[in-house]
């Protein structure tokens, strides 16, 4: 009742809202249009017609150049680590901030939040300072032989660290605000830990995950500043495609920086179509529990 009530009481609101004169909607609106038009759509326009300006011929050389395939291969196998490692530790976090007190839970939250207000310049740094050859954990990698700077754990490692609040994030409001009621009935039927985490907790947080997901792979694949820190631009084996991108474009070669840079805008684009699709998937599920909450079905019982 509480929600409907609250939707009750912002009701004038929203229909003072709806009631704007026509011209002060169309005025947003086309505001809205002409700003994504100039910060976005053209931009990303620009993109594939400077990448195909010198015919379809270059841009498929530039693509398929070994050292652009190397940078394809060392950011996927990034993204292949990275993503599910962070999507695990993101289920497990918010599973433990949202379904437990504990002591330190404010410090967790703090530092899941680390990597959004450290640059990722500077979380680059920080490794050369822990994994460099005068950092802190140095001799001893030298002394066992250990590659970890300039080399592909390096990059891996810089890439955990910048997009592991994706999904930790995602989840910890959505768990929060679905409470642990179903997972108590379940419990009380005599269901197991995992069995309660696999059919009730992991169907109501499906979407919200996914979401994350969509977005900590989106990251991971872009990433530019820290695995720039700690990569060494070594060709052919420490570069990433957006390395590769901005070696490409330094050395005045445009034609192949282009080509290879859509590479990443069609995964930009891409991204956007799978995020519009999970939210719409997702407004659908919470209105479908909303109404089944309301009506006094078997959550209820």
């Amino acid at each position: 009742m509480s929600t409907i009530e609250d939707i009750s009481s912002r009701g004038p609101r929203l229909s003072k809202a709806a009631t704007e004169p026509a011209l002060v909607r169309w005025a947003l609106t086309a505001l809205a249009v002409a700003f994504l038009a100039v910060f976005l759509i053209v931009p990303l326009a620009a993109v594939f017609i400077e990448a195909f300006d010198k015919g379809v011929s270059v841009y498929i050389a530039a693509i398929t150049d070994p050292m652009a395939l190397a940078a394809i291969r060392l950011t996927l196998l990034t993204a292949v680590i990275a993503v599910p490692v962070n999507t695990v530790f993101g289920v497990l976090a918010a599973w433990a901030i949202t379904k437990f007190d504990f002591r330190g839970k404010s410090v967790l939250l703090a530092l899941i939040d680390l990597p959004f207000s450290v640059s990722p310049v500077i979380s680059g740094l920080i490794f050369i300072l822990l994994f460099g050859a005068s950092g802190f954990f140095g001799p001893f990698l030298a002394a066992h032989d250990i590659k970890i700077i300039f080399a592909v754990p390096g990059i891996v490692i810089a890439t955990l660290f910048v997009t592991f609040p994706f999904v930790a994030r995602e989840l910890i409001p959505l768990m929060d605000a679905q409470g642990s009621d179903d997972e108590q009935a379940a419990l009380a039927l005599g269901a197991g830990g995992f069995q309660t985490f696999i059919r009730v907790t992991l169907p109501n947080i499906k979407w919200g995950l996914l979401y994350g997901v969509i977005l900590c792979n989106a990251r991971a694949m872009g990433e530019f500043g820290a695995v720039s820190v700690v990569s060494g631009h070594i060709r052919g084996l420490t570069n990433t495609v957006p390395l590769h991108v901005e070696i490409l474009y330094n050395e005045y070669n445009f034609a192949a920086a282009f080509a290879v840079a859509s590479l990443l805008t069609f995964l930009a684009l891409v991204t956007l179509v799978a995020k519009a699709i999970v939210e719409r998937k997702a407004r659908a599920a919470m209105r479908a529990a909303a109404s089944r909450r309301t009506s006094g079905g078997p959550h209820e019982h």
